[in-house]
C-alpha cells in the first residue's frame, strides 16, 4: 500500500471556519443566553490566515502505524509520517480519532509543513509528572502550519504538583508560522505558548510572523495563550477562557522574557475579534518591554480580576472594545506604560467585587474621570495616554 493519499481529498475534509468558532463560542454559553442577543464576537471570523509555503507531499499517520483509539500511544507513528517528508515538506493527515502523545517526546514538527487534524481527531497528552512539556512543538522551525481538531493536555491526571510548562502548543524561535480551526485545552501550562529559542551565551531567536485565528483555548492552568519574544504577531477570532491553576492565569499574557541582557522584547502584536473571559486573573495582560500593541473589537468579560492590565506598556491602540462584568477595573493602564491611544469602547458593570451597583444611563465620555474609575483608570507615572470618547452604560 502507498504511504502517499490524494492531497485533494484531505483538502476537502473539515468544518468552515466560521462554523467551528461559531459552534464553539455558543457551546460555551448558557443555554438562556444562547439567540437572546448576546454578541458572538469571535464567531463571526474575517480574518484568512495565511497558508504558508510547503510542499505537495502528502502522508496519512495512519498509514504509519497510528490507530487513534484512545489507548494506543501513537507518538512514534506520527512522527515517523511527519519524518518521512521531503525536503520541500508536504501535509500529514491526521483522521479522526483520538491519538494519545507522549509529550516529553512531543510531536515535533520541520520546516515547510501542514499538520492538518481532521474536526474529530484529538490529540492527547499521556498523564505524566513533568513541569515541562509539549504536545506539539516547533523548535526554530519555519513555514508550518497547525489546523483542525483537538490538542489537549493531561492537567486533571497530572502525576506531579510543580511546573507551568506544559503546553498544548509550543512555539519557539520559528518564522512564518500559521495556527487556526483548532481547540487546545487542559494544559498543565498554556494552551498555546510562542516565543523564543534561547541561546547559551547569545541572544534568543525571536519567533516572527505568527498568525493564530480561529482558535480556542479553555480550561489550561497557566494561559490561554502566551506571547513572550515575537515580532509580528496577528491574533484574530479566537477565545481564550477559563484559565485557572497557576500565575498569570490570563486569557492572553503579553509577556516578553529578559533575553542575555535583559532587555527582551516583543514587537507588532494586534489582537483583533476575540473573547476573553472566565479568567482567573485578566482577560489581557501586558507587561513590560511589549511595543505597539493593538487590542480591537474584542469582549473582555467574566474574569476574576480586571479585564486588561498594561504595565511597562510602550505604545498601544485599544478601540472598538468591550469590558464588561469583571470583577475589578476594566481597564487599567499602569506604572511605566506610555503612547497609548483609547478610543471607542465600551465599559459597564465592572469592579464587581463591590457588588453590583444601580444601572446608569448611556453616557459618552472623553478623557477620565473619577465616575468611570471602576471601568478605566490611568495610573500614576504612565506618560502620553490620550482617553478619546468611550461609552458607559
Amino acid at each position: 500500500m502507498t504511504k502517499d493519499i490524494d492531497t485533494a481529498a484531505v483538502t476537502s475534509v473539515g468544518m468552515p471556519r466560521r462554523d467551528f468558532l461559531r459552534n464553539s463560542v455558543l457551546m460555551a454559553l448558557p443555554v438562556a443566553l444562547v439567540g437572546a442577543g448576546v454578541p458572538l464576537t469571535a464567531a463571526a471570523a474575517t480574518y484568512d490566515p495565511p497558508r504558508r509555503q510547503r510542499g505537495s507531499t502528502t502522508r496519512n499517520v495512519r498509514n504509519y502505524g497510528a490507530r487513534g483509539n484512545g489507548s494506543h500511544d501513537d507518538t512514534a507513528a506520527i512522527q515517523s509520517a511527519i519524518n518521512s517528508l521531503p525536503a520541500s515538506g508536504g501535509t500529514v493527515y491526521v483522521p479522526a480519532g483520538t491519538y494519545m502523545i507522549d509529550a516529553l517526546r512531543s510531536i515535533n514538527l520541520r520546516n515547510y509543513m501542514h499538520l492538518k487534524l481532521d474536526p474529530d481527531a484529538k490529540l492527547v497528552a499521556k498523564p505524566n509528572g513533568a513541569s515541562r512539556y509539549a504536545v506539539v512543538s516547533a523548535d526554530r522551525r519555519k513555514c508550518i502550519e497547525i489546523s483542525g481538531g483537538q490538542i489537549l493536555g493531561e492537567r486533571a491526571h497530572h502525576k506531579g504538583t510543580s511546573g507551568e510548562g506544559g503546553h498544548c502548543i509550543l512555539i519557539k524561535g520559528s518564522l512564518y508560522v500559521t495556527i487556526r480551526d483548532l481547540r487546545a485545552a487542559n494544559g498543565w501550562g498554556d494552551g498555546i505558548s510562542v516565543g523564543p529559542r534561547p541561546r547559551y551565551r547569545q541572544h534568543f531567536v525571536y519567533s516572527r510572523d505568527v498568525a493564530v485565528a480561529n482558535v480556542v483555548c479553555t480550561g489550561n492552568r497557566r494561559n490561554g495563550l502566551s506571547i513572550t519574544n515575537v515580532i509580528g504577531m496577528k491574533v484574530y477570532d479566537s477565545e481564550f477562557s477559563n484559565t485557572h491553576g497557576t500565575s498569570p492565569q490570563c486569557g492572553i499574557d503579553v509577556e516578553p522574557n529578559g533575553d542575555i541582557d535583559g532587555k527582551g522584547y516583543n514587537d507588532n502584536v494586534r489582537i483583533q475579534n476575540c473573547v476573553m473571559r472566565g479568567n482567573a486573573a485578566y482577560g489581557i495582560n501586558a507587561w513590560r518591554r511589549s511595543r505597539n500593541l493593538t487590542v480591537t473589537k474584542c469582549t473582555i468579560e467574566d474574569n476574576k480580576s480586571c479585564g486588561m492590565v498594561t504595565t511597562g506598556l510602550h505604545s498601544g491602540t485599544f478601540t472598538g472594545n468591550m469590558f464588561r462584568n469583571n470583577m475589578k477595573t476594566g481597564l487599567f493602564i499602569k506604572d511605566g506604560s506610555n503612547d497609548i491611544a483609547i478610543n471607542g469602547n465600551t465599559s459597564y458593570n465592572n469592579y464587581l467585587k463591590l457588588g453590583r451597583t444601580a444601572s446608569r444611563d448611556d453616557f459618552s465620555l472623553s478623557g477620565v474621570s473619577g465616575k468611570v474609575e471602576k471601568d478605566l483608570i490611568v495610573g500614576r507615572n504612565t506618560s502620553n495616554i490620550r482617553v478619546g470618547t468611550n461609552r458607559y452604560k
